[in-house]
């Protein structure tokens, strides 16, 4: 059982560990704490190559380095062709008590209005793991407001296994665009220009801007925490001649378990050490995203490993098929295995199945498309209102009994895009089913907080117990799924949630006032240009009056 922690004593918030290119060295910004602010603004990066205007942390990139116990995020973006409001999301942490602090715009609060701050303040007891951070508002986290997040055990169970688990092997895995988002959104099936590790790659065509370089000595075992942080593709991940062993899974540990490759989809994380037991040379690190023609010519969707007195050059390391891929069936709880519940299928207290439809580019979920609401959730809730009639957006809001084993089943009848990573908010839930194969497991199944719920025709089966109090997203972490509505509010026991969440900080209460104040040029995005500049770039389009969250 892992010992209860205040999350600033030990958190460390990372886009990258320090990264060494073949050029020129990034050294990690100093550490910001115990107490912090964090301004998020605008500014021209070339991560690929490329260079357009992201929306950053400290106008650094890759994201600062921070342990606090309070992060106040100060808003100054200023760029009028990306949103200007934003709202910080902590993925993975329970924000048991402290709802309002989960970062959901329209869900768990308002968006944070231009040149104004909302203060992060909140524990994480029996929380360690890796988890990562970023924009809730929109599609604002693919213009680059996403970092990792990791809560670090002093009394790791596993901690035998490796030697070294720093911000050296924090290993991010993100899409890259050269079209700001607020343009993108208004196209049906946008694609991303290229993949970064740890805040760096190439797009095809381009040039040969530097790589990641990963560096470790010989000899010794490295604890790599791999977090996918796309707002689309998955990743096949591996590194020529060496395999991993996954011991975590989205924050929770795992039996060991030895694999050569692994998927990973936007929102998951997984621990994995390995073993530098080979030769000193240069290996290619290679992260191939699930976008159509991705290959690794000219270095494209890679990073170095380089062994401690390895030449400074590109690796000549050939691929290899993969003989041990990661099958999540085969992935174990280590701590406490097995659902929460009665076994057996349809044996819950609470059964739910949600059905996933595609019309148009819009997602429905049981034929409902997720609009948000002009008043966020968990307002309601406080101001009143309890039951699902009640509960905005009509349709869109799942009403849960306190203390009840929940099983929900959710397939994909037609939905375009995917495998469709599903996030659900407050929990972590056991895997009962996987999308792929059709064996139930209720004695040992693996525990995380996004799971595939697979492609068209196939389903996932999941359970939780709703000990948490309030509004929480379940949601497809394709942000762009997402935006197109695949998204519903499991409400848990509103009649509880005042008490749950006492005391909700007075500056949560005016985020509404003053977001709702806000004209159409202080809420950025480029408005009715937006569109425009869609149009020229596609004719697959929404219709133009959809609005952002």
């Amino acid at each position: 059982m892992f010992i209860p922690i205040l999350i600033t004593a030990l958190v460390s918030l990372v886009n990258a560990a320090s990264i060494v290119s073949r050029s020129q060295s990034y050294l990690q910004p100093a550490v910001l704490g115990p107490k912090t602010t964090i301004t998020i603004g605008n500014k021209v990066i070339a991560p690929d190559g490329f260079e357009r205007s992201a929306t950053l942390v400290d106008g650094i990139f890759p994201r600062p380095l921070i342990a606090a116990q309070k992060a106040s995020f100060l808003n100054k973006l200023e760029d009028e062709t990306m949103f200007k409001s934003t709202s910080i999301h902590w993925h993975g942490i329970f924000q048991n008590g402290t709802n309002y602090a989960d970062g959901v715009s329209f869900v768990t609060q308002c968006p944070i209005a231009q040149n104004h701050s909302f203060l992060h303040n909140f524990s994480a007891p029996n929380q360690a793991g890796t988890y990562w951070y970023h924009s809730h508002y929109s599609v604002q986290y693919c213009d680059g407001l996403r970092g990792a997040l990791v809560i670090y055990d002093p009394h790791d169970p596993l901690a035998h296994m490796y030697d070294v688990d720093d911000a050296s092997t924090v290993i991010t895995l993100s899409d890259w665009y050269h079209v700001v988002a607020p343009v993108l959104r208004h196209i049906i099936g946008t694609t991303a220009n290229s993949s970064l590790i740890n805040g760096l790659g190439r797009y095809a065509g381009g040039p040969a801007s530097d790589l990641a370089v990963i560096s470790v000595e010989q000899g010794k075992r490295y604890r790599m925490r791999l977090v996918a942080m796309s707002c689309d593709p998955n990743f096949q991940f591996s590194i020529d001649g060496h395999n991993l062993t996954v011991i975590e899974a989205d924050g929770q540990l795992t039996e060991p378990l030895v694999v050569d490759e692994l998927q990973i989809l936007a929102g998951q994380r997984y621990s994995v050490v390995l073993v530098a037991d080979k030769p000193v040379d240069n290996y290619w690190m290679r992260s191939l995203p699930s976008l159509a023609g991705a290959s690794f010519v000219g270095g494209t969707n890679s990073a170095i490993l380089r062994y401690k007195g390895a030449p400074q050059a590109d690796p000549t390391t050939v691929i290899t098929p993969a003989q041990n891929q990661l099958v999540e069936t085969n992935l174990h709880a280590l701590i406490n295995p097995g659902a929460p519940g009665i076994p057996g299928y349809g044996n819950a207290d609470i059964n739910l199945n949600l059905q996933i439809s595609n019309v148009g580019g819009t997602f429905y979920v049981n034929g409902v498309t997720f609009n948000p609401p002009t008043v966020p959730v968990l307002l309601q809730i406080l101001s009143g209102a309890q039951e699902p009639s009640q509960l905005l957006p009509n349709g869109s809001v799942i009403v849960l009994e306190a203390n009840k084993v929940v099983e929900l089943t959710l397939t994909i009848v037609n939905g375009p895009g995917g495998p469709h990573p599903i996030h659900l908010h407050g929990h972590t839930f056991d895997v009962i089913k996987s999308a792929v194969g059709n064996s139930f497991n209720y004695v040992n199944p693996v525990r995380r907080d996004v799971v595939s719920a697979g492609n068209t025709g196939q389903q996932m089966v999941i359970r939780w117990t709703t000990d948490n109090s309030g509004p929480w997203f379940l949601h497809c972490h394709i942000d762009w799924h997402l935006d197109a509505g695949f998204a519903v509010v499991m409400a848990e026991s509103p009649t509880d949630t005042a008490a749950h969440v006492n005391p909700v900080p007075q500056e949560w209460d005016q985020l509404c006032p003053i977001f709702d104040s806000l004209t159409p040029s202080q809420l950025g995005g480029g408005g009715r240009y937006s569109y425009e500049e869609a149009a020229n770039i596609s004719t697959l389009l929404f219709p133009p009056s959809r609005l952002p969250y």
